[in-house]
């Protein structure tokens, strides 16, 4: 194959997009700008940057917010949607298929969302404090899974699938938990025209509309402005939508390599024509190559596929840097022992453990599930205390909890501080854990 200059300068990058750590990293990096800059002599800078505003317009009709508003409402719906996207493939054919293997994760991630709860609630029973109680109840699955890929084979794969699992079901109870409790009032008009837009999307999946246009029309511009407008948050109309992409096939693995395999013979037996361009009859070749990978593909497949970069190395870190820039207070030994950000770090760093950790025993213990023939109990005390990185998706939720900024900020201090700490720990006890063979591994599988 011809290479070109250009494929030279593109290796580089792509080899660190495919790299699972990079995600994480890029996000701890981006963390650590906006707090620098937010106590920086530049901070009014930062905080009157996510103050402009963009809008859409049409006539009389306009839909204005700040660029806070935007990423946190709409570039963060993408989020939700790849969130969605990868639990519809793992309901269909991945980790969640199998209900015997989903128990024991799906179940550490309910008992991991509901002890950091009560942990919070302990500290803030009452008061404006007391919305904040779902802030730590979250896993940072980019973290989570960054982390897990810089220890190579001291993480087992089953380690990786039940933290991954485990993260996604964390995901979508966030997601229940901001459409029920962290919503403002509700606009029925324009939920309906919501759910009117949904049905659009489900019509098409049943009639066999596989064009992403055809869901990027009616899920961004039907299902997500009338979210948007209907006070139920815009992101959860990313799940939904997520929900409606075809997750099957048109054409099974025999057909498909009988085709391609007819395809490439009538290919070689075309006669070149030893210019760089092709014939019509190559072209025409290569169309019927082109569409019958398409149809042994899966659209939710080859969108997640194609939004994964975009979201983890666009989005996810964009939406760190307009929130994680935390202001130190004068006091931090005050702030710190503030019953938000004790709730908060608390949650993370003590909650989720325990509530992953007691879940894992009384479900084993009973026999409802299993840990498998590779992963041991120190596996998951280091899996348990890294689920305590709450970042992306605790900040999330922090914005919508509070409208007091000494609240938010004092919540982003336990964030911040928690996930490092649960981090920093929960890597250096699974950098403990003895390497496993390749032949344990596929025993195991």
């Amino acid at each position: 194959m011809r290479q070109y200059p250009i494929d030279r300068l593109r290796r580089p990058f792509h080899d660190f997009l495919r790299d699972q750590s990079t995600g994480g990293i890029l996000l701890f990096v981006v963390a650590m700008i906006a707090m620098v800059w937010a106590n920086s002599p530049w901070k009014e800078s930062y905080h009157h940057l996510w103050e402009h505003t963009m809008a859409i317009s049409f006539d009389e009709w306009k839909l204005e917010r700040t660029l806070h508003h935007w990423i946190n409402d709409g570039l963060m719906a993408m989020f939700f949607f790849l969130v969605g996207l990868e639990l519809k493939r793992e309901v269909v054919g991945g980790e969640l298929s199998r209900p015997r293997d989903a128990v024991l994760p799906v179940a550490a991630g309910l008992g991991g969302m509901i002890v950091p709860a009560l942990i919070f609630l302990l500290f803030n029973p009452s008061g404006e404090e007391h919305a904040g109680w779902g802030i730590p109840m979250a896993t940072d699955i980019a973290f989570a899974i960054g982390l897990l890929a810089l220890l190579g084979s001291r993480a087992p794969v089953a380690l990786k699938v039940f933290i991954t699992t485990l993260a996604i079901a964390d995901d979508l109870g966030a997601v229940l938990v901001i459409a029920i409790f962290y919503t403002s009032d509700i606009s029925f008009i324009n939920l309906a025209i919501g759910a009117g837009f949904l049905l659009m999307l489900v019509a098409g999946n049943v009639l066999g509309v596989r064009s992403p246009w055809y869901y990027a029309l009616f899920g961004i511009g039907g299902m997500w402005t009338a979210f948007l407008l209907s006070g139920i948050h815009a992101t959860v109309a990313g799940v939904l939508a997520a929900f409606a992409i075809p997750a099957v096939t048109r054409m099974d693995e025999v057909t498909y390599i009988r085709r391609i395999t007819k395809y490439v013979r009538e290919f070689a037996a075309l006669k070149p024509n030893q210019l760089p361009t092709l014939t019509e009859e190559q072209l025409h070749v290569i169309e019927k190559i082109d569409e019958a990978s398409e149809n042994a593909e899966t659209p939710l497949q080859r969108l997640e596929h194609k939004l994964q970069p975009l979201v983890m190395f666009g989005v996810m870190p964009l939406f760190a840097l307009a929130n994680a820039g935390v202001e130190l207070p004068d006091d931090i030994g005050a702030a710190l022992a503030s019953s938000v950000t004790l709730g908060v770090g608390l949650g993370l760093l003590l909650g989720k453990p325990l509530g992953i950790l007691l879940t894992c025993w009384i479900f084993v213990r009973l026999g409802w599930a299993r840990i498998g023939p590779v992963l041991t109990w120190s596996h998951l005390v280091g899996a348990a205390i890294l689920a305590g990185v709450g970042f992306t998706m605790s900040l999330f939720v922090n914005e919508l909890a509070f409208v007091s900024p000494l609240l938010r900020q004092q919540a982003k201090l336990g964030i911040l501080v928690a996930s490092v700490l649960a981090g920093t720990i929960g890597f250096l006890l699974l950098r403990r854990s003895p390497p496993v063979t390749e032949g344990a591994e596929g025993n195991e599988r």
